[in-house]
């Protein structure tokens, strides 16, 4: 059953009503790809955090106003996909939510924080990641990352409308994994066996020249020093016992 004539029009701009709701409710891009700091810089990738260059001005656009609240996503690299940028302020993904949604806000700011024009002397950087005390509930919250990655990060522009601007997402963070010392396999396990067992023979050599030196030490000690036995403590008594009673024998005769 074809249209009528009268509904084709109508049709038509109900169409193009969608499509131009459609466009107002998409997000504006911003051609700015987060980057790593200098590879110089110390700490820049650790077991929990990575640290990103500070934007200079890329959020200069008329569209968007002082107040208005800039958020750094943080993403599983598999999440990025999904992401869905929240309409509102209270609807904002939390570190709670990282394992569920794979992604969430954190680091807001404003536009004054991100100026332009030449880098100055100042070191000016963004580190993910640094923040151990807050709640990872709260909104905003800094926490360390969970594992080791990948992550991709991207700047989302919101306002009390709602979401507005967004940038590119990065590429690929991968953060430092501890290391499993292992011994090294073939001829090196060898030698360490080999340096391992002289060393165990020089240390029972000198604990041994050590012992000898002690004993031959004391006996020296023990064969030089003069030691007054028994007969010499009775003599000694019975010496001032016979020297004390005879004035008592000469008075009584």
């Amino acid at each position: 059953m074809g249209l009528g004539r009268g509904q084709s029009p109508l049709l038509m701009a109900l169409l193009l009503l969608l499509a131009c709701l459609q466009m107002g409710m998409s997000l504006e891009r911003i051609s700015y790809v987060p980057q790593l700091s200098s590879a110089t810089l110390a700490g820049r990738l650790t077991q929990s955090t990575f640290t990103l260059e500070q934007p200079r001005g890329p959020f200069s656009h008329p569209s968007i106003s002082d107040s208005d609240a800039i958020w750094l996503v943080v993403a599983h690299s598999n999440a990025t996909q999904k992401f869905t940028a929240p309409q509102k302020v209270e609807d904002t993904p939390v570190p709670a939510d990282f394992p569920q949604r794979g992604y969430y806000l954190t680091l807001r700011a404003s536009r004054a924080l991100y100026p332009g024009g030449p880098p100055s002397n100042q070191l000016r950087v963004l580190r993910v990641g640094n923040d151990t005390r807050c709640s990872p509930r709260t909104r905003g919250c800094n926490r360390p990352l969970p594992g080791p990655g990948p992550y991709r990060v991207k700047f989302l522009v919101m306002s009390d409308r709602g979401p507005m601007a967004e940038t590119e997402w990065s590429s690929e963070t991968r953060l430092q994994q501890a290391e499993v010392l292992q011994a090294a396999p073939g001829p090196q396990t060898a030698g360490i066996v080999v340096i391992i067992a002289i060393l165990s023979v020089l240390l029972a050599v000198l604990l041994a020249a050590l012992l000898a030196l002690l004993i031959f030490t004391w006996y020296d000690t023990c064969g030089s020093t003069p030691i007054s036995g028994p007969g010499e403590l009775v003599f000694v008594r019975k010496y001032d016992t016979h020297h004390m009673s005879r004035p008592s024998a000469v008075g009584g005769s």
